[in-house]
């Protein structure tokens, strides 16, 4: 049985990694600040006795070094999360990405002395910024825009968290392990940050319109967390994932405009579909990347991935959680 320690487990991803571990017959212990996470996401394991939570700060240097004397297995999830919040509050977002994970790396450099714990810090598809490929290998080069786009200042960060978490591997012996998650979706993942499918999901529920920025032709690939958790589990314990990067996703790519459609085919068919300027809701000087595909050939070759679910598996997935979780109408 293995103590796994999950930071910002009461959001989206990690409420699914906590289940995943629980069940894996784990014991778990999630920190979070709610700040955009929430005690809903875990009901499932809430009063499991090989769970506990606690709601705290990653930038707790004496509480981070607490909970990873305990630790056999770090899974980083505490970031900034969405475009929106992304785009509004630069400052938070690179505070938190970086200033968490240095205290994160330091105190488990220090504390995990003689002992073997692993890591797995999810980095994300933004690192690669407007990189002209049309597919994204993990050892091509990042390109990023102007420092004056607010757009990079996330990815930007992630990319330093990165080459942070494995200049401990290197130089002071951490088991390390960078995966790159590229649009991960599924139930409990919000749109009020700014995601796109459940953003899409809610206002098609809601009558419509559903909006699209720009002309909709930006290129994404969707994934299931459900899909995504196992392999960021197996990632974890393969000895030679360590001091290496992966991306994750899939790689059927989907334009926004058709993914806005797929939605709509599903809840209403009539539902209009609206273009919106990027610069509308984000500021002038925010930027947009328009494609992102992964090269899956290293998580293949290392795990054997292959998603089980389909795009449209996920949008269902999405629209029953959705409804599930509706307000109730006045």
């Amino acid at each position: 049985m293995l103590n796994c320690l999950i930071t910002g487990g009461a959001g989206f991803i990690g409420s699914h990694l906590a289940e995943e571990l629980i069940a894996e017959s784990q014991r778990v212990t999630v920190i979070d600040d709610l700040s955009t996470g929430c005690r809903e996401n875990l009901a499932s394991v809430w009063s499991h006795p090989r769970f506990r939570f606690v709601e705290g700060s990653v930038f707790d240097r004496h509480l981070i070094a607490e909970l990873l004397a305990e630790a056999d297995e770090v899974y980083h999830l505490a970031a900034v999360v969405g475009v929106a919040r992304v785009a509004h509050s630069a400052i938070q977002t690179i505070k938190t990405n970086l200033h968490g994970t240095l205290v994160l790396l330091e105190e488990l450099a220090r504390t995990a002395a003689g002992r073997q714990v692993r890591l797995l810090l999810p980095s994300s598809s933004e690192v690669y910024g407007n990189n002209p490929k049309p597919l994204w290998h993990e050892d091509d080069c990042l390109m990023f825009g102007p420092t004056t786009s607010r757009r990079w200042c996330y990815g930007l960060a992630k990319a330093v968290d990165e080459m942070l978490a494995l200049a401990y591997w290197r130089e002071m012996g951490l088991s390390v392990v960078v995966v790159r998650l590229f649009n991960v979706s599924g139930p409990r993942q919000s749109g009020k940050h700014g995601m796109v499918l459940p953003r899409l999901v809610e206002a098609a529920l809601s009558g419509g319109p559903l909006t699209v920025h720009d002309d909709g032709q930006q290129v994404r690939c969707f994934v299931h967390v459900a899909d995504v958790v196992p392999a960021m589990i197996a990632l974890m314990r393969h000895p030679e994932a360590v001091g290496s990067v992966f991306n994750i996703g899939s790689d059927q790519p989907v334009t926004i405009l058709e993914l806005a459609r797929e939605v709509a085919a599903l809840i209403d068919p009539g539902l209009r579909v609206e273009f919106r300027q990027f610069a509308a809701q984000y500021g002038s000087n925010f930027e947009e990347c328009t494609r992102r595909v992964p090269d899956l050939s290293r998580l293949r070759q290392t795990i054997g991935f292959a998603p089980r679910h389909t795009l449209q598996d996920i949008i269902r997935d999405v629209i029953e959680w959705t409804k599930a979780h509706a307000a109730p109408q006045q």
